[in-house]
């Protein structure tokens, strides 16, 4: 699932940076879950939009994803000025709130 996320992701949108983690392992799932993901996305076609709208735009790319087989997914979008503001970093995933196996 997650090479099936960075394919789509890649082929669909101009990116310039994508990094798309499993984080599965931390939630109460079943060993070699794919069901639990974090993307990091850093593209021109964010420019000018809000996070929400860029949100939607990959929601709309991976809805057939969301509905079957992800049970979750963290997004972070950045444009390239963004993502170079940041040192290049994401936020760092919380904890789980319910079923967490940490």
């Amino acid at each position: 699932m997650l090479e099936h996320i960075q394919d789509k992701l890649s082929s669909s949108l101009s990116l310039e940076h994508i990094e798309v983690i499993n984080e599965s392992h931390l939630h109460n799932t079943p060993p070699g879950s794919e069901s639990h993901f974090k993307a990091i996305l850093v593209s021109s076609e964010f420019c000018q939009k809000m996070p929400v709208k860029r949100h939607q735009m990959v929601y709309c790319l991976l809805t057939d994803e969301m509905q079957n087989s992800i049970h979750a997914l963290a997004l972070h979008t950045y444009t390239p000025e963004e993502w170079m503001s940041r040192q290049q970093q994401a936020p760092d995933t919380p904890d789980c709130r319910g079923g967490s196996k940490h």
